[in-house]
């Protein structure tokens, strides 16, 4: 199974979402995606559902010398949230990685200022919360999202996502009210093997997105 691009994968997701709203589960959506990938597969979910579509900036936090691989994540003015056996296993500390939150601190404003231009951010207390991006791997991103938004009281959180890690997603399950993952192959290294199209959206892209969605 390989999705053709983000938009092929949020339509899949658009689809089941869509179900859930026709049976009343989805009350007030609101959809909020990790960008950048996370907006290409949330747009067609936010037309689907005619919901406002925004965005909730989260940085992963990479290992010093393979950004790539995710310690822990950071979001809004939150303290930087670990995962503490890998900082372990790596031989990091919280101290050691100051130099890399930071920087990821300083990209995420920079991203709040360009995407939302002096828009405040919607309030999600009591409405359903649509968490999406366009896949999860450790999960470390998603779940510094969902225990964000967690905090500022949704009356349901649920978390999107076309493909992701069956182990990750498990880790997951206390974080949302409801998990939807269509695709949970067992040979899973990176999120980016299960599309053909996996090119960077660029910001252009993200604001032209929002502004087909703004509540």
């Amino acid at each position: 199974m390989r999705f053709r691009d983000r938009a092929e994968a949020g339509r899949e997701l658009a689809g089941l979402l869509s179900d859930l709203q026709d049976q009343g589960a989805l009350t007030d959506p609101l959809v909020l995606a990790l960008p950048r990938g996370g907006i290409a597969v949330a747009e067609p979910v936010a037309r689907a559902l005619g919901a406002p579509l925004d965005v909730l900036i989260v940085r992963k936090i990479g290992a010093p010398h393979h950004q790539e691989f995710a310690v822990g994540a950071l979001v809004g003015d939150d303290p930087p949230l670990y995962n503490a056996g890998t900082l372990d296993r790596l031989g990091l500390t919280e101290e050691s990685m100051a130099p890399v939150v930071e920087r990821e601190r300083k990209e995420l404003r920079r991203r709040e200022e360009r995407y939302r231009a002096g828009r405040p951010a919607p309030d999600p207390a009591g409405r359903t919360v649509i968490v999406i991006d366009d896949g999860l791997a450790t999960g470390a991103t998603a779940r510094a999202a969902l225990r964000h938004v967690r905090r500022r009281r949704p009356a349901h959180l649920v978390l999107a996502v076309p493909v992701g890690a069956p182990d990750s997603l498990d880790l997951l399950a206390a974080e949302a009210d409801t998990i939807l993952c269509p695709h949970r192959p067992a040979a899973f290294s990176a999120v980016g093997q299960w599309y053909e199209d996996f090119e960077q959206l660029t910001d252009a892209e993200v604001l032209a997105a929002l502004q087909l969605h703004r509540s």
